[in-house]
């Protein structure tokens, strides 16, 4: 992502954009669209979704262009906020309808026993996070697959460090203790080498 052979940051490239410079979003997009789509992914379990929230992210984006303020926040931060609200949003407008789940992908090893029993973990840890209250998922998902720490967690869940933590080691507890019911399905799941 070079603009004249110039490495461009974020920041400058939403100043462009604040100056209606397509090609700068079309930059910024191209640079975050993958982290955007991942995690909305990980929170919505449906493709579809997901892809729709990410449009209507980055739309929502181009079109407060000018409203957005350089160097406040990091844009990945800010990006992660925005994916979240319209998460929750999509999330409250379908209510009334389950999440779909999506299939694991496959493990390219040529073990299929492995990969159906990898496939089965993931399965029941998806479904023990999944089962988490909201904010508590949003903060495992952003501390374990986003790889934010406490305080860029706090930053994009406008809360404090604080309530960060306690949100993530009442998430954890739940999740051992969901486990731990789960634990001979787990281990008979597991290969015995």
């Amino acid at each position: 992502m070079r603009w004249k052979n110039v490495e461009v940051s974020d920041d400058d490239l939403i100043r462009r954009i604040a100056a209606d410079d397509e090609a700068a979003f079309r930059m910024l997009v191209g640079r975050h669209v993958d982290q955007a789509y991942a995690l909305a992914l990980r929170i919505l379990r449906n493709a579809a979704d997901a892809e729709d929230v990410v449009q209507d992210t980055f739309l929502k984006i181009w079109t407060s262009r000018h409203r957005f303020e350089p160097g406040r926040a990091k844009f990945s931060t800010f990006l992660c906020r925005v994916v979240i609200n319209r998460c929750i949003d999509f999330h409250r407008r379908q209510r009334t309808e389950p999440l779909d789940g999506i299939a694991e992908p496959a493990d390219p090893r040529p073990d299929v026993i492995t990969t159906l029993q990898r496939a089965e973990v993931n399965e029941m840890l998806e479904e023990a996070v999944a089962a988490l209250p909201e904010r508590q998922r949003v903060a495992i998902l952003l501390s374990y697959h986003e790889g934010l720490g406490n305080e860029e967690i706090a930053t994009v869940m406008e809360t404090t460090v604080f309530a960060i933590e306690s949100l993530l080691k009442r998430a954890r507890e739940r999740l051992r203790a969901v486990l731990r019911h789960q634990e001979q399905d787990i281990r008979l799941s597991l290969p015995t080498d």
